[in-house]
């Protein structure tokens, strides 16, 4: 498989079809935004194609030594062919020298969709990416701090979120 990149477009539709599928209305963005804010040199919001067929997307921000994924989906039809694998390996391959960091929905026995959160997160595991131990909560929701390519630190990903908002979003981050 050979994936394209490209910078996601506000006329984009089936790539925000993916991203309206994938996440809950209270964990998006609007999408116009994300096009927006990707036009900042630390943002960067890409879709993937295999050939001519949109497969999937990610949205994330960097600096200096870490990168934020926010956003990663695949095309529900498309899951468990390796696409997932094959878009953090291009994000690896773009960033070989930073911390790269995902963030989940916990796995609480609780939740009612427990089984796809233990399948997301074994994704993320088998893909190099380690437990932090930490959580946070961001616009209300809580989420699993993931992270590869080096060790997790609180003051640093403190530090990435007020530089990237200028000081507007300050998640709540515990261990």
């Amino acid at each position: 498989m050979k994936l394209e990149t490209r910078k996601v477009k506000l006329s984009s539709a089936e790539i925000k079809n993916i991203y309206l599928e994938a996440f809950p209305k209270k964990e998006r963005m609007p999408f116009p935004m994300m096009v927006a804010m990707s036009k900042l040199w630390n943002t960067r919001f890409f879709s993937f194609y295999d050939s001519e067929t949109p497969c999937g997307l990610i949205y994330l921000a960097s600096n200096r030594n870490l990168v934020f994924v926010m956003f990663l989906a695949v095309d529900k039809s498309l899951q468990s062919n390796g696409y997932g694998s094959s878009i953090l390996q291009q994000i690896k391959n773009m960033y070989p020298d930073k911390k790269i960091i995902i963030s989940i929905e916990p796995c609480n026995d609780n939740a009612p969709d427990i089984a796809l959160r233990k399948r997301r997160k074994s994704f993320y595991m088998q893909n190099e990416y380690k437990e932090t131990g930490y959580m946070m909560k961001l616009n209300g929701v809580v989420q699993e701090i993931l992270i590869t390519n080096g060790a997790f630190s609180k003051r640093e990903f403190q530090s990435f979120f007020l530089f990237y908002s200028f000081g507007s979003i300050y998640p709540k981050i515990w261990k």
